[in-house]
């Protein structure tokens, strides 16, 4: 007997059945339920993998046990999408659940408060877990009403809710079962000061482990700016905490993919990253795409990346600029730097000359005046630039400084943010090989102080040559401003 022919068509009750089918999945696995309710979900083999540890994570949080999971990606790979599925689907599974998230920032809590708003009104949410609702209406302090908005959704019904909060900000009197902390230093110069990571360490230790129910859960993804960043602190202390890391290109032949293999190259393909690897420094690099935190100082400049040349094609040069970079003490203390440097014609730059020395306000003036003069009378497109200290007392000294260098083209630089962020991009033109120095006897120390940088005690030499790089890039525009995203 033959075998009827396949059905072109389904009945209305197999059609219900096939979608009753598929939400059970839903509600069983939380990779189907992104499936579910992100159709257009681009699949990848590390977001499977971060889905079943994350399943893994809920079934020991609801036997008790705990659990403690750091994430660690590239930025814009999914991990804030793949964090916020998650906490909808738990509150699916459990409306009772108290969830807290924290980030550096306000805006990032917004977003994704606006974003499980838009899920849970959503018809592929209500089919999975109809139980779990929020209110209908924006609700702020109304007695009797359920309330949502931009930094609360209670369900309704119930006791759970999710609540969005800055790190450092008050969570007094709000208990939770579920923490989740999604990048809670905003970056390079925040995490770089012991200040403010010992301030954020704190508030993880006094408030926000403070408001742990006594099964609580601990997810956090975060990117890795320093090794004693709240990850870190945090693995010291609990050194069996899951870590899934995620390196964008792979470093070794990997379960999933082989060495120099991109992570997501649906996405984000080989050609991508390799751009952003030419632009950024080492430090960066590892910290933003492989998530694996270096100690700057030695990995920032790589000495050996420098050319030295002993003559120099003036043809050849663009533009110059000496910068300089003021300190007043001749007693041992901090030095004055100057240095000149060249835009070359062929991409490359030149640093041909450092003066540097601790010298009293006087001698260092006349030292000053008498290197400008020089250099006007060698380089037709030549500039000056002195760094401008904050406070009235910095305006006043480089404004005498400006009164006596009359007849230079000589201008004041008046700077924010720490200085190791702003040798960045001076940093990178290092270790991409474009910087030469000229021979001269100035060369060891200057070398010196680059491989420490920053941790070394002098960072004078440094601070000027990249001040003065800056000013050649923001001339010619040559630096790629677009990507101060990452």
């Amino acid at each position: 007997m033959l075998s009827p022919p396949p059905k072109d068509e389904f009945d209305t009750t197999e059609v219900l059945l096939m979608e009753e089918i598929e939400r059970a999945k839903a509600r069983e696995s939380f990779l189907h339920f992104r499936h579910y309710v992100r159709p257009k979900l681009l699949d990848a083999w590390w977001q499977r993998d971060a889905a079943a540890h994350l399943q893994r994570f809920w079934r020991d949080l609801k036997a008790g046990k705990r659990p403690a999971l750091v994430i660690q990606a590239p930025p814009q790979h999914g991990k804030t999408e793949g964090l916020i599925d998650f906490m909808a689907w738990a509150a699916g599974q459990d409306p009772k659940m108290r969830t807290i998230f924290a980030s550096y920032s306000d805006d990032l809590g917004i977003r994704v408060n606006m974003s499980l708003q838009r899920m849970y009104d959503g018809p592929h949410y209500r089919r999975v877990f109809p139980k779990t609702k929020i209110g209908e209406e924006n609700v702020v302090t109304q007695t009797g009403r359920w309330l949502r908005n931009s930094s609360i959704l209670e369900y309704v019904g119930g006791d759970g809710s999710f609540r969005n909060t800055t790190v450092l900000g008050q969570i007094n009197g709000q208990g939770l079962d579920l923490g989740v902390v999604d990048d809670p230093i905003k970056g390079r110069a925040e995490a770089q000061s012991k200040a403010t990571r010992d301030k954020t360490w704190s508030w993880f230790t006094d408030d926000f482990f403070g408001r742990f129910s006594d099964h609580a859960g601990f997810v956090m993804i975060m990117t890795r700016w320093h090794l004693d960043d709240p990850v870190g602190r945090w693995l010291e202390h609990f050194p069996n905490t899951r870590v899934l890391r995620y390196p964008a290109i792979a470093e070794e032949d990997e379960k999933h993919r082989r060495k120099g293999e991109a992570l997501f190259p649906e996405l984000k393909p080989l050609s991508f990253l390799e751009a952003r690897k030419q632009v950024l420094t080492q430090a960066s690099w590892e910290s933003l795409y492989q998530q694996r935190p270096i100690q700057a100082g030695g990995d920032m400049f790589p000495v050996e990346r420098f050319k030295v040349v002993t003559t120099i094609d003036r043809s050849n040069i663009k533009r110059s600029v000496r910068y300089v970079d003021k300190a007043g003490t001749e007693d041992g203390g901090a030095y004055t730097a100057a240095s000149l440097v060249h835009d070359m014609r062929d991409g490359t730059t030149v640093v041909e000359d450092v003066l540097r020395g601790q010298w009293g306000a006087l001698e260092r003036e006349a030292r000053l005046m008498q290197m400008a003069s020089a250099d006007m009378a060698t380089y037709p497109r030549y500039q000056v630039w002195i760094e401008q200290e904050p406070g009235s007392g910095g305006k006043e000294s480089v404004e005498n400084t400006i009164r006596r260098m009359k007849g230079c083209d000589v201008h004041a630089d008046k700077v924010t943010g720490p200085k190791e962020i702003r040798a960045e991009p001076y940093a990178a033109q290092v270790q991409a090989g474009q910087v030469s120095i000229k021979a001269a006897d100035w060369n060891r120390p200057f070398l010196e102080e680059h491989e420490s940088y920053p941790m070394g005690r002098y960072k004078d030499q440094v601070d000027a040559t990249a001040g003065a790089f800056n000013k050649l890039v923001s001339q010619i525009g040559s630096y790629d401003r677009s990507l101060d995203w990452v």
